[in-house]
């Protein structure tokens, strides 16, 4: 997946320098909780280094790992739309640093340059439509009768 690029590299300067003045460093050790799936969506992340695993409930089993995310990465998307409910769960499989984005004083900021706006969403529908096909992906892997899986 290529969201950093996506969202820091091909964002103009002068944009992400806006950006940024909202971010805050943040490490999260490994094993923690950054989000629960159907929790409030208010922040999200750019990771920095470490992983972290993002899971579905399944009812009847344990939160099932749809996909990992490394350095250069995005964490989160809910945080766009409400009602701001994380649909994934995410768990740092070993410790985490990242950028961490209030997602309130980011939708004031694209609201007030609607340019930056245009981009950023731009950018997070591309991450959006990649979490929802890896997601697909994983469940069909996970629970589609073996060799029923179309090509």
């Amino acid at each position: 997946m290529t969201a950093w690029p996506l969202l820091l590299d091909t964002l103009p300067q002068a944009q992400r320098e806006r950006l940024f003045t909202l971010a805050d460093e943040r490490d999260f050790p490994a094993g923690g909780t950054l989000f629960d799936e159907g929790g409030v969506a208010d922040r999200f992340w750019l990771i920095r280094s470490g992983e972290v695993a993002l899971d579905v409930y399944v009812p009847g089993r344990r939160a099932q790992v749809v996909e990992t995310l490394g350095p250069r990465q995005q964490l989160g998307w809910s945080w766009i739309f409400p009602p701001y409910r994380w649909h994934l769960g995410a768990r740092a499989l070993c410790p985490v640093r990242a950028w961490e984005f209030p997602a309130a004083e980011v939708r004031e900021l694209c609201t007030a340059d609607t340019e930056l706006g245009y981009e950023l969403m731009l950018r997070c529908a591309a991450l959006i439509a990649d979490r929802l096909q890896a997601t697909r992906l994983r469940l069909l892997d996970l629970y589609a009768p073996h060799g029923s899986v179309p090509s």
